[in-house]
């Protein structure tokens, strides 16, 4: 039993420590698609001068939902407070993409949501699980990142978007 705790402390250590080192990076060049089909550059939303936040999920993946659930609670609030926008990027395979629009109208979220259903922008990113959120600030970088998802972690977010803002 032990052993098990330790080990789980240690994977989650290493996850931390991976994500993390993208704090401060550039945002990549990387295309992604709308749910229309269109091609965008991911970089369009690190050059208008807002906060960004990207939010890694999947329609099957229950802590990502409830984590977009959460923010989606804060989201107004966040826009006019922190000239905040929130990108949704579902990691869905091409095959799964067709649920992702109802299930995004059944939840209400207001979010631009994009595709990476041939995973270029999560290899050029370099992490493996979901949900993973990255906040890039108003020039580009990316300054904070984190991984999975447990109740209250939206505060945490908003802690640092209240520092991007100048609050």
């Amino acid at each position: 039993m032990k052993f098990k705790i330790l080990l789980s402390t240690l994977m989650l250590s290493l996850m931390s420590i991976a994500t993390f080192a993208q704090d401060g990076k550039t945002l990549p060049s990387v295309e992604v698609r709308t749910l229309d089909g269109q091609t965008i550059d991911i970089q369009q939303y690190a050059q208008d001068g807002k906060i960004t936040v990207l939010s890694f999920w999947a329609t099957w993946c229950s802590p990502c939902k409830k984590e977009l659930d959460a923010i989606a609670d804060l989201y107004e609030y966040w826009q006019e407070d922190y000239d905040v926008e929130i990108v949704a990027i579902t990691i869905d395979t091409q095959r799964a993409l067709a649920k992702v629009k109802p299930m995004v109208v059944a939840k209400g979220w207001s979010y631009t949501i994009l595709s990476d259903a041939n995973q270029q922008l999560q290899n050029a990113l370099n992490f493996q699980t979901i949900p993973q959120t990255f906040v890039v600030d108003q020039n580009g970088q990316i300054v904070y990142s984190h991984s999975g998802y447990v109740p209250g972690d939206e505060y945490e977010l908003e802690d640092k978007l209240k520092k991007l803002a100048g609050e």
